[in-house]
């Protein structure tokens, strides 16, 4: 499945959309390239579920944000600056997983532990726009 979009407005509605899909817990992978979208996206996502007006850093320093939306657990880890995978269990990943409705940008250096049905969400650029493939099991 593939999805063009064509301005920041269109991602962050498609976020907001796909973010009702979502029951915990779930793992979502986000990949693509510096600038491509995964913290809109994830941004979109989490304001969905907690609340339009939801302040959503990216946790590129703090490598994780939590959020209580009602009833559940949003984590949201950015893995950029993990160069160990034995730090993911320190941070809180692996218990994330089992639990949360978890978005993960830079998922790679965590392959190894992600759910079998985790849903990995690739993010190009195509012709100045934004493609979006999900890859569901």
């Amino acid at each position: 499945m593939k999805i063009i979009l064509k301005n920041l407005d269109e991602t962050r509605a498609w976020g907001r959309e796909f973010a009702r899909t979502l029951q915990m817990p779930v793992v979502v992978a986000l990949h693509g390239d510096l600038g491509m979208g995964k913290s809109e996206v994830a941004r979109s996502i989490i304001q969905e579920l907690c609340g339009s007006d939801t302040v959503v850093p990216s946790p590129t320093f703090t490598l994780v944000q939590s959020y209580d939306a009602l009833g559940y657990r949003i984590s949201h880890f950015d893995l950029y600056r993990i160069s160990d995978p034995s730090e993911l269990t320190e941070i809180g990943l692996e218990h994330a997983c089992a639990n949360d409705i978890v978005l993960i940008e830079w998922p790679e250096i965590a392959s190894h532990i992600l759910p079998l049905d985790t849903i990995h969400i690739y993010i190009t650029e195509e012709n100045g726009e934004r493609a979006i493939k999900i890859n569901r099991v």
